[in-house]
Protein backbone atom coordinates (compact mmCIF):
# COMPACT_ATOMS: atom_id res chain seq x y z
CA UNK A 1 0.00 0.00 0.00
CA UNK A 2 1.22 3.45 -1.49
CA UNK A 3 2.32 5.84 1.88
CA UNK A 4 1.03 9.37 1.68
CA UNK A 5 4.14 10.63 0.49
CA UNK A 6 4.53 8.25 -2.35
CA UNK A 7 1.03 8.37 -3.25
CA UNK A 8 1.33 12.32 -3.74
CA UNK A 9 4.35 12.23 -5.42
CA UNK A 10 2.33 9.34 -8.01
CA UNK A 11 -0.47 11.54 -8.57
CA UNK A 12 1.92 15.05 -9.38
CA UNK A 13 3.83 13.12 -12.33
CA UNK A 14 0.42 11.47 -13.34
CA UNK A 15 -0.52 15.20 -13.60
CA UNK A 16 2.34 16.34 -14.96
CA UNK A 17 2.47 13.38 -17.75
CA UNK A 18 -1.18 14.62 -18.33
CA UNK A 19 -0.11 18.39 -18.50
CA UNK A 20 2.76 17.83 -20.83
CA UNK A 21 0.36 14.95 -23.25
CA UNK A 22 -2.36 17.73 -23.68
CA UNK A 23 0.03 20.52 -24.43
CA UNK A 24 1.59 18.46 -27.03
CA UNK A 25 -1.49 17.67 -28.56
CA UNK A 26 -2.80 21.28 -28.64
CA UNK A 27 0.94 22.65 -29.64
CA UNK A 28 0.94 19.97 -32.95
CA UNK A 29 0.89 21.68 -36.32
CA UNK A 30 -1.88 22.29 -38.89
CA UNK A 31 -0.99 21.45 -42.07
CA UNK A 32 -2.47 22.83 -44.86
CA UNK A 33 -2.17 20.87 -48.43
CA UNK A 34 -1.80 22.91 -51.81
CA UNK A 35 -1.30 20.97 -54.74
CA UNK A 36 0.90 23.34 -56.90
CA UNK A 37 4.05 24.61 -56.69
CA UNK A 38 5.47 27.34 -54.35
CA UNK A 39 4.91 30.81 -55.97
CA UNK A 40 1.60 30.14 -57.36
CA UNK A 41 -1.61 32.04 -56.73
CA UNK A 42 -3.08 29.16 -54.52
CA UNK A 43 0.43 28.83 -52.31
CA UNK A 44 0.53 32.65 -52.25
CA UNK A 45 -3.25 32.40 -50.49
CA UNK A 46 -2.30 29.65 -48.15
CA UNK A 47 0.85 31.40 -47.13
CA UNK A 48 -0.77 34.96 -46.28
CA UNK A 49 -3.55 32.81 -44.07
CA UNK A 50 -1.31 30.73 -42.47
CA UNK A 51 0.56 34.00 -40.59
CA UNK A 52 -2.66 34.88 -39.92
CA UNK A 53 -4.46 32.67 -38.61
CA UNK A 54 -2.19 30.62 -36.86
CA UNK A 55 -2.08 33.22 -34.33
CA UNK A 56 -5.37 33.13 -33.78
CA UNK A 57 -5.34 29.38 -33.44
CA UNK A 58 -2.39 29.43 -31.51
CA UNK A 59 -1.09 26.47 -33.62
CA UNK A 60 2.06 26.52 -36.11
CA UNK A 61 0.76 25.52 -39.41
CA UNK A 62 2.80 24.48 -42.56
CA UNK A 63 2.11 24.70 -45.86
CA UNK A 64 2.58 21.48 -47.53
CA UNK A 65 2.82 21.59 -51.25
CA UNK A 66 1.64 18.20 -53.32
CA UNK A 67 2.64 19.75 -56.60
CA UNK A 68 1.16 17.66 -59.98
CA UNK A 69 -2.25 15.87 -61.60
CA UNK A 70 -4.09 19.60 -61.19
CA UNK A 71 -4.73 19.49 -57.60
CA UNK A 72 -5.40 15.33 -57.43
CA UNK A 73 -1.97 14.69 -55.27
CA UNK A 74 -3.47 16.84 -52.76
CA UNK A 75 -6.68 15.71 -52.67
CA UNK A 76 -5.43 12.38 -51.84
CA UNK A 77 -3.05 13.09 -49.57
CA UNK A 78 -6.19 15.04 -47.81
CA UNK A 79 -8.29 11.97 -48.10
CA UNK A 80 -5.95 9.88 -46.34
CA UNK A 81 -5.28 12.01 -43.52
CA UNK A 82 -7.29 11.73 -40.39
CA UNK A 83 -9.91 13.52 -39.63
CA UNK A 84 -8.32 15.23 -36.58
CA UNK A 85 -8.54 18.89 -37.39
CA UNK A 86 -5.00 19.27 -38.14
CA UNK A 87 -5.44 18.59 -41.97
CA UNK A 88 -6.88 20.79 -44.59
CA UNK A 89 -6.55 21.55 -48.46
CA UNK A 90 -6.46 24.50 -50.05
CA UNK A 91 -7.36 24.47 -53.37
CA UNK A 92 -8.95 26.19 -56.51
CA UNK A 93 -12.30 25.86 -58.09
CA UNK A 94 -10.86 23.89 -60.98
CA UNK A 95 -9.54 20.68 -58.78
CA UNK A 96 -12.87 19.80 -57.01
CA UNK A 97 -14.79 20.93 -60.57
CA UNK A 98 -12.73 20.31 -63.36
CA UNK A 99 -10.80 17.37 -62.28
CA UNK A 100 -14.08 15.45 -60.79
CA UNK A 101 -15.81 16.06 -64.15
CA UNK A 102 -12.81 14.94 -66.78
CA UNK A 103 -11.78 11.91 -64.44
CA UNK A 104 -12.68 8.42 -63.36
CA UNK A 105 -12.55 7.40 -59.95
CA UNK A 106 -10.08 5.01 -60.35
CA UNK A 107 -8.05 7.71 -61.21
CA UNK A 108 -9.26 10.27 -59.19
CA UNK A 109 -9.58 7.86 -56.24
CA UNK A 110 -11.63 10.07 -53.61
CA UNK A 111 -14.70 12.02 -54.14
CA UNK A 112 -15.09 15.56 -53.51
CA UNK A 113 -18.70 15.08 -52.25
CA UNK A 114 -18.09 12.49 -49.81
CA UNK A 115 -14.89 11.87 -48.71
CA UNK A 116 -14.20 15.98 -47.64
CA UNK A 117 -16.01 18.44 -45.99
CA UNK A 118 -16.17 22.22 -47.17
CA UNK A 119 -14.40 24.53 -44.48
CA UNK A 120 -15.03 28.30 -46.79
CA UNK A 121 -14.47 30.22 -50.07
CA UNK A 122 -11.48 32.20 -49.49
CA UNK A 123 -11.09 34.67 -52.44
CA UNK A 124 -12.58 34.72 -56.03
CA UNK A 125 -10.98 35.89 -58.92
CA UNK A 126 -12.84 37.11 -62.84
CA UNK A 127 -11.61 34.89 -65.76
CA UNK A 128 -11.22 37.59 -68.71
CA UNK A 129 -10.91 37.81 -72.63
CA UNK A 130 -8.30 39.54 -73.91
CA UNK A 131 -6.77 40.54 -77.30
CA UNK A 132 -3.59 41.81 -78.31
CA UNK A 133 -3.53 45.83 -79.65
CA UNK A 134 -2.38 45.17 -83.20
CA UNK A 135 -6.15 43.75 -83.49
CA UNK A 136 -7.72 47.07 -83.31
CA UNK A 137 -10.79 45.28 -81.51
CA UNK A 138 -11.80 47.42 -78.39
CA UNK A 139 -15.18 45.79 -77.13
CA UNK A 140 -17.06 43.09 -77.26
CA UNK A 141 -19.44 43.40 -79.98
CA UNK A 142 -16.33 44.56 -82.02
CA UNK A 143 -14.39 41.07 -81.29
CA UNK A 144 -17.45 39.65 -82.44
CA UNK A 145 -17.34 41.50 -85.94
CA UNK A 146 -13.87 40.56 -86.23
CA UNK A 147 -13.88 36.62 -85.53
CA UNK A 148 -16.77 36.30 -88.08
CA UNK A 149 -15.15 38.58 -90.73
CA UNK A 150 -11.77 36.96 -89.97
CA UNK A 151 -12.73 33.08 -89.43
CA UNK A 152 -8.78 32.52 -89.28
CA UNK A 153 -8.75 34.66 -85.42
CA UNK A 154 -11.31 32.45 -84.52
CA UNK A 155 -9.43 30.82 -81.54
CA UNK A 156 -7.99 31.56 -78.37
CA UNK A 157 -5.11 30.11 -76.28
CA UNK A 158 -5.58 29.14 -72.68
CA UNK A 159 -3.16 28.21 -70.15
CA UNK A 160 -3.88 24.09 -70.58
CA UNK A 161 -6.42 22.45 -72.08
CA UNK A 162 -9.64 21.39 -69.54
CA UNK A 163 -10.12 24.06 -67.29
CA UNK A 164 -12.16 26.92 -66.24
CA UNK A 165 -10.79 29.26 -68.90
CA UNK A 166 -11.15 26.09 -71.78
CA UNK A 167 -14.65 25.56 -71.20
CA UNK A 168 -15.67 29.39 -70.74
CA UNK A 169 -13.88 30.25 -74.14
CA UNK A 170 -15.96 27.07 -75.51
CA UNK A 171 -19.12 28.76 -73.62
CA UNK A 172 -18.29 32.07 -75.55
CA UNK A 173 -18.10 30.21 -79.03
CA UNK A 174 -21.78 29.15 -78.41
CA UNK A 175 -23.03 32.19 -77.16
CA UNK A 176 -21.60 34.62 -80.14
CA UNK A 177 -22.52 31.49 -82.16
CA UNK A 178 -18.80 30.75 -83.64
CA UNK A 179 -17.24 27.62 -83.11
CA UNK A 180 -13.57 29.21 -81.25
CA UNK A 181 -10.95 26.80 -81.15
CA UNK A 182 -8.88 26.15 -78.10
CA UNK A 183 -5.21 26.51 -78.57
CA UNK A 184 -3.37 24.94 -75.24
CA UNK A 185 -0.40 26.91 -73.52
CA UNK A 186 1.89 25.41 -70.68
CA UNK A 187 0.68 27.96 -68.29
CA UNK A 188 0.18 31.90 -68.82
CA UNK A 189 3.48 32.98 -69.25
CA UNK A 190 3.89 31.72 -72.89
CA UNK A 191 0.24 32.46 -73.48
CA UNK A 192 0.63 35.77 -72.76
CA UNK A 193 4.25 36.37 -75.04
CA UNK A 194 2.23 34.83 -77.78
CA UNK A 195 -0.57 37.25 -77.21
CA UNK A 196 1.32 40.21 -76.88
CA UNK A 197 3.27 39.54 -79.91
CA UNK A 198 0.32 38.64 -82.25
CA UNK A 199 1.22 34.93 -82.68
CA UNK A 200 -2.39 33.98 -80.86
CA UNK A 201 -5.41 36.68 -81.34
CA UNK A 202 -6.98 36.25 -78.01
CA UNK A 203 -6.71 34.69 -74.40
CA UNK A 204 -8.90 33.74 -71.89
CA UNK A 205 -7.27 33.76 -68.54
CA UNK A 206 -7.63 34.80 -64.92
CA UNK A 207 -7.73 38.71 -64.80
CA UNK A 208 -4.88 38.96 -62.62
CA UNK A 209 -2.09 37.57 -65.14
CA UNK A 210 -3.17 39.72 -68.09
CA UNK A 211 -3.71 43.19 -65.76
CA UNK A 212 -0.09 44.38 -66.05
CA UNK A 213 -0.76 44.29 -69.79
CA UNK A 214 -4.14 46.29 -69.49
CA UNK A 215 -2.34 49.14 -67.90
CA UNK A 216 0.66 49.36 -69.74
CA UNK A 217 -1.83 48.86 -73.05
CA UNK A 218 0.10 46.15 -74.53
CA UNK A 219 -3.18 44.44 -74.53
CA UNK A 220 -7.04 44.90 -74.14
CA UNK A 221 -9.06 42.88 -71.58
CA UNK A 222 -12.81 42.91 -73.29
CA UNK A 223 -15.25 41.78 -71.07
CA UNK A 224 -15.03 39.24 -67.70
CA UNK A 225 -16.95 36.03 -67.96
CA UNK A 226 -18.96 36.44 -64.37
CA UNK A 227 -22.50 37.99 -62.98
CA UNK A 228 -20.61 41.05 -62.28
CA UNK A 229 -17.96 43.51 -62.53
CA UNK A 230 -14.61 42.55 -60.31
CA UNK A 231 -12.68 44.81 -58.01
CA UNK A 232 -9.57 43.66 -59.80
CA UNK A 233 -10.79 44.78 -63.27
CA UNK A 234 -13.35 47.22 -62.20
CA UNK A 235 -13.43 48.87 -65.56
CA UNK A 236 -13.98 45.92 -67.71
CA UNK A 237 -18.01 45.24 -68.75
CA UNK A 238 -19.14 42.14 -68.17
CA UNK A 239 -20.18 40.23 -71.02
CA UNK A 240 -23.58 40.25 -70.05
CA UNK A 241 -23.20 44.21 -70.14
CA UNK A 242 -22.39 43.97 -73.82
CA UNK A 243 -24.90 42.18 -75.06
CA UNK A 244 -23.27 38.77 -75.00
CA UNK A 245 -25.66 36.40 -73.21
CA UNK A 246 -22.87 34.32 -70.81
CA UNK A 247 -21.48 33.82 -67.61
CA UNK A 248 -19.71 31.08 -66.51
CA UNK A 249 -18.60 32.70 -63.09
CA UNK A 250 -15.92 33.33 -61.43
CA UNK A 251 -13.16 31.15 -60.28
CA UNK A 252 -12.51 30.70 -56.55
CA UNK A 253 -9.93 29.32 -54.31
CA UNK A 254 -11.45 27.47 -51.04
CA UNK A 255 -10.79 25.52 -48.37
CA UNK A 256 -11.87 21.84 -47.37
CA UNK A 257 -11.31 19.21 -44.85
CA UNK A 258 -11.33 15.47 -44.29
CA UNK A 259 -14.82 14.23 -43.82
CA UNK A 260 -16.02 13.54 -40.32
CA UNK A 261 -13.50 16.05 -38.76
CA UNK A 262 -15.18 17.10 -35.88
CA UNK A 263 -17.73 20.27 -36.05
CA UNK A 264 -16.05 22.07 -32.99
CA UNK A 265 -12.59 21.86 -34.94
CA UNK A 266 -14.13 23.47 -38.68
CA UNK A 267 -16.02 25.64 -36.29
CA UNK A 268 -12.63 27.10 -35.08
CA UNK A 269 -10.49 27.04 -38.23
CA UNK A 270 -14.03 28.31 -40.33
CA UNK A 271 -13.46 31.45 -37.71
CA UNK A 272 -10.17 32.11 -37.89
CA UNK A 273 -10.49 31.84 -42.59
CA UNK A 274 -12.89 34.51 -41.40
CA UNK A 275 -11.28 36.82 -38.95
CA UNK A 276 -7.72 36.66 -41.32
CA UNK A 277 -9.72 37.85 -44.70
CA UNK A 278 -10.71 40.37 -42.67
CA UNK A 279 -7.60 41.77 -41.97
CA UNK A 280 -6.87 45.60 -43.89
CA UNK A 281 -3.23 44.02 -44.50
CA UNK A 282 -4.60 40.82 -45.86
CA UNK A 283 -7.00 42.42 -48.08
CA UNK A 284 -4.78 44.68 -49.69
CA UNK A 285 -1.92 41.84 -50.12
CA UNK A 286 -4.89 39.68 -51.95
CA UNK A 287 -6.22 42.61 -54.31
CA UNK A 288 -3.28 44.69 -55.11
CA UNK A 289 -0.42 42.42 -54.80
CA UNK A 290 -2.10 38.99 -55.99
CA UNK A 291 -5.16 40.34 -57.80
CA UNK A 292 -7.35 38.23 -55.86
CA UNK A 293 -10.79 39.68 -54.62
CA UNK A 294 -11.13 37.99 -50.49
CA UNK A 295 -14.65 36.63 -50.92
CA UNK A 296 -15.23 34.80 -47.91
CA UNK A 297 -18.51 32.34 -48.23
CA UNK A 298 -19.27 29.73 -45.46
CA UNK A 299 -18.79 26.02 -45.43
CA UNK A 300 -22.85 25.59 -46.97
CA UNK A 301 -22.69 28.20 -49.30
CA UNK A 302 -19.62 26.67 -50.42
CA UNK A 303 -21.42 23.49 -50.98
CA UNK A 304 -24.01 24.71 -52.92
CA UNK A 305 -21.93 26.94 -55.17
CA UNK A 306 -20.12 23.73 -55.91
CA UNK A 307 -22.80 21.47 -56.70
CA UNK A 308 -23.94 23.96 -59.06
CA UNK A 309 -21.03 24.37 -60.67
CA UNK A 310 -20.55 20.66 -61.11
CA UNK A 311 -24.29 20.44 -62.63
CA UNK A 312 -23.46 23.30 -64.96
CA UNK A 313 -19.91 22.24 -66.52
CA UNK A 314 -21.13 18.56 -66.49
CA UNK A 315 -23.39 18.61 -69.79
CA UNK A 316 -21.00 21.47 -71.14
CA UNK A 317 -17.70 18.90 -70.92
CA UNK A 318 -19.50 15.90 -72.33
CA UNK A 319 -21.36 18.17 -75.31
CA UNK A 320 -17.21 19.31 -76.02
CA UNK A 321 -16.29 15.73 -76.27
CA UNK A 322 -13.28 16.43 -74.35
CA UNK A 323 -11.24 13.75 -72.84
CA UNK A 324 -7.68 14.47 -71.15
CA UNK A 325 -4.51 12.67 -71.57
CA UNK A 326 -4.47 10.11 -69.38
Amino acid sequence: MLNRKTFISWVLTALCGFSLSAQAQTSQPIRFLVGFPPGGSTDTVARLLAEKMSVVLKQTIIIDNKAGAGGRLAAQALKASPPDGLTFMIAPNATPVFQTLLYPQDVLKYDMLTDFTPVGVIVSYPLALAVGVQSGVKTAKEYVAWVKANPKNASFGTAGAGGHTHFSGIQLGKAIGMDLQVIPYRGNGPLVTDLLGGQVPAGVMTAGDILPHQKSERVRVLGVFGAKRSTVLPDVPTFKEQGINIDTGDAWTGMWAPANTPKDKLAQVQNALKYALALPEVRDSLINKATLTPDFHSADEMDVLLRKELAYWGPVIKATGFTPAQ
